[in-house]
């Protein structure tokens, strides 16, 4: 079984069909649901898993043992498997999850704060993390990026290798973490707190640089180039450049 539910669905119906054609039976929720069926996949209720309607306008619908037994069962350990079968959970065998879109909603002209809170995902934090704590037997995914090498991992070996799953795991933390920071940022903006506790950034990379200080280095930029400067000619900024400018800001700054 694998359990998906997306609010970016870039790539889902492709990825999601070549689930089905491995034997994969489809839990979903909502929208995700909706697009699937549509597009003439068949999928199962998340209602259906936890035997309790979606409530509150959806703010609960997968926050349930049903759900996070599957996603947390040691599989190797006998007593988690026999709380399984007292409970009659059924395993979950791949996560398909990404969050609902809080960054894009904050920076949305006009858009009330009301409306902000609402695009804090909670289910979906809470099932990417449950699954990737137990990443020694569930791959999880939350970018449509890694569709294409898991689908393909799957049909030539059967499953995905714990190093493959592993990766996946990562990344799940980062995603969760990045958007857990932007949450904090805006709450704490808005309570006029300039000083708090702890201080967290989050930066995304944005490209690879030719090198780093020195040729034989490495050097990746993370940021957002576009709002600190427009380069109007010459080849590809490099890190020393990015230095050199650094440099000359803070000079005119001074």
């Amino acid at each position: 079984r694998a359990l998906v539910s997306v609010s970016d669905k870039t790539g889902l119906v492709e990825f999601v069909s070549g689930l089905t054609k491995l034997g994969y039976e489809i839990i979903s929720t909502g929208g995700t649901k909706k697009a699937l069926e549509t597009a003439g996949i068949s999928t199962i209720s998340i209602s259906d898993v936890t035997g309790f309607p979606e409530i509150m306008d959806g703010r609960v619908k997968t926050l349930h043992p049903n759900v996070h037994g599957a996603l947390l069962c040691v599989r190797d350990n006998e007593s988690h498997v026999q709380a399984l079968k007292d409970n009659s959970i059924e395993y979950i065998d791949l996560v398909c999850v990404n969050l609902y879109p809080f960054k894009e909603t904050v920076q949305k002209a006009g858009v009330s704060h009301e409306e902000i809170i609402e695009n804090i995902d909670i289910g979906g934090p809470s099932m990417l993390r449950s699954a990737s704590k137990n990443y020694r037997y569930i791959p999880v995914l939350c970018d449509p990026n890694d569709y294409e090498a898991v689908l393909k991992e799957l049909q030539e070996n059967g499953e995905t290798s714990l190093e493959t799953r592993e990766l996946l795991a990562a990344k799940v933390f980062r995603h969760t973490a990045r958007y857990d920071t932007m949450i904090a940022e805006y709450l704490t903006k808005k309570t006029g707190n300039k000083f708090p506790e702890s201080f967290t950034m989050t930066f995304d990379k944005v490209q690879s640089l030719r090198y780093g200080e020195n040729p034989h280095q490495k050097g990746y930029f993370y940021g957002n180039l576009e709002a600190m400067f427009d380069q109007i000619h010459g080849k590809e900024i490099s890190y020393n450049n990015l230095l050199d400018i650094n440099a000359a800001v803070d000079l005119i700054d001074e």
